[in-house]
């Protein structure tokens, strides 16, 4: 079955989630419903937003975007500089204080008429209010700004409260509700709602994908003149031959100039044309149609061979193209083959009158997911209620040792099959267990991709 290549080829992305547990937890929570494929998780936790720059540093190299838990450690992060990744944030406000007034009135914590906020404009708080028709004028706020530190925030709320103007706080910033709860003041956190994370989260993504799409994302094109193109004798020193490969040349540059490409032979029977993914796309109908195929072929009138390889070094796209053109050439047919990262291939026709058809590069189920199948179907036999896991756990599930089943989760993450958790509480003396999220729910997109593909 056909798949559209805009989701095909959608690749690996791999978000750093920097701020407290209970954020960290939560963004982990939803983004597994997300509907990118690729996704992977690398969380960061600290305990206070000074900390937020050392957290961010630590996973720098094994992510492509860092998403904050506000703009307040992103900031921080942000002054602190070096920061090699892009970098987005939770935007504070907007539905998080509706819900967070909702949750005072019906906890009676707080009275939403007497109470200090922090981190909110006059507009979202006129709104949240006028939402739930109460009368803002003894509300006291202070929009977010960089320039105040936790400390300051806390003393706004601190004032206003000993001087009996508010009957508790709402505050986004958790140094700040550890400080009001240290001094016996009522406080509520207000949270970003399940939307407003799935938004950041999205922009995160997309932030990623931007950045690896404009700066890494090579493509290498490799056409070869067919071995039936060539008389069973014949010599690359015949006047034929260099004619031959002369036409080609001139052809490829034809196409090559509308991509911005380097066109350099390759060896005696080829050809390399070096150029980045952004402009291959108009040229392949967005990765519809094989390039240089059919003008070529119809131009030389002889078959040729097209692989075109994805990659993130000028290696791995070169590498992909060896594959594909040798992909091309067993089949021996007027398509093309793509291949990328991450086992993407794509079978692109010569004219546009055929479809670009997704090749599954596994038929079979790999081993992590049999891995992955076994830990979800003992954890559903006993009755589990979650998917988090430890390496003692899976150690006893599989019945292997420590270290193997460390290396068992350390695969499922690469394989994308796993997301590594932050380390549960623990009154346990000693470094708590590393924990791991296992995504079942991919085992179920697989098979649903393979049974489509069959159809």
């Amino acid at each position: 079955m056909a798949v559209h290549n805009s989701d095909a080829t959608r690749e690996e992305v791999t978000i750093g989630l920097v701020g407290a547990d209970e954020f960290v937890q939560k963004t982990a929570e939803l983004a597994r419903g997300s509907s990118y494929p690729g996704l992977r998780l690398v969380p960061a936790v600290y305990r206070r937003e000074d900390q937020a720059p050392e957290a961010a540093h630590k996973i720098t190299d094994r992510v492509d975007a860092i998403l904050f838990a506000g703009p307040l450690p992103y900031d921080i992060a942000m002054k602190a500089g070096d920061l090699t990744v892009p970098a987005t944030y939770v935007p504070t406000g907007g539905p998080a204080l509706h819900s967070t007034l909702v949750r005072g009135i019906r906890s009676g914590v707080i009275d939403p008429e007497r109470v200090s906020i922090d981190s909110m404009t006059e507009r979202d708080m006129l709104d949240s209010y006028a939402e739930i028709e109460i009368d803002p004028a003894g509300v006291h706020f202070v929009r977010y700004d960089e320039s105040i530190t936790p400390e300051g925030y806390l003393k706004f709320h601190l004032d206003l409260f000993r001087s009996g103007r508010t009957s508790g706080a709402i505050s986004t910033i958790p140094t700040v509700m550890a400080g009001l709860k240290a001094e016996g003041v009522p406080a509520l956190k207000m949270s970003p709602s399940p939307l407003t994370l799935r938004q950041a989260l999205n922009t995160a993504v997309l932030t990623a994908s931007g950045a690896k799409f404009s700066e890494s994302r090579i493509a290498i094109v490799l056409v070869q003149l067919a071995d039936s193109a060539l008389p069973p004798r014949t010599s690359p020193a015949q006047y034929w031959y260099q004619d031959l490969r002369l036409t080609l040349h001139r052809e490829l540059l034809h196409d090559a100039r509308r991509m911005d490409a380097i066109v350099l032979p390759h060896d005696q029977r080829s050809y390399m044309v070096i150029t980045t993914l952004g402009m291959l796309r108009p040229v392949t109908d967005d990765l519809a149609v094989a390039p240089f195929l059919a003008r070529a072929s119809a131009s030389l009138n002889v078959d040729l061979e097209v692989g075109i390889g994805l990659g993130r070094s000028t290696v791995e796209a070169e590498n992909n193209a060896y594959r594909a053109v040798s992909k091309a050439a067993a089949e021996g047919a007027r398509q093309a083959y793509l291949i990328g990262p991450d086992e993407l291939t794509l079978r692109l026709p010569a004219s546009p009158d055929g479809t670009a058809e997704s090749v599954p590069a596994r038929t079979a189920e790999s081993k992590d997911q049999a891995l992955l199948r076994t830990l979800v179907e003992k954890l559903g036999e006993e009755g589990a209620d979650s998917l988090v896991i430890d390496a003692e756990r899976v150690a006893q599930l599989l019945q292997v040792t420590l270290r193997t089943a460390r290396r068992t989760l350390q695969g499922l993450v690469r394989a994308g099959l796993a997301w590594p958790m932050p380390p549960s509480r623990s009154r346990k003396v000693g470094r708590p267990p590393m924990q791991y999220q296992l995504l079942g729910e991919r085992l179920e997109k697989t098979a649903d991709d393979n049974g489509e593909s069959k159809s």
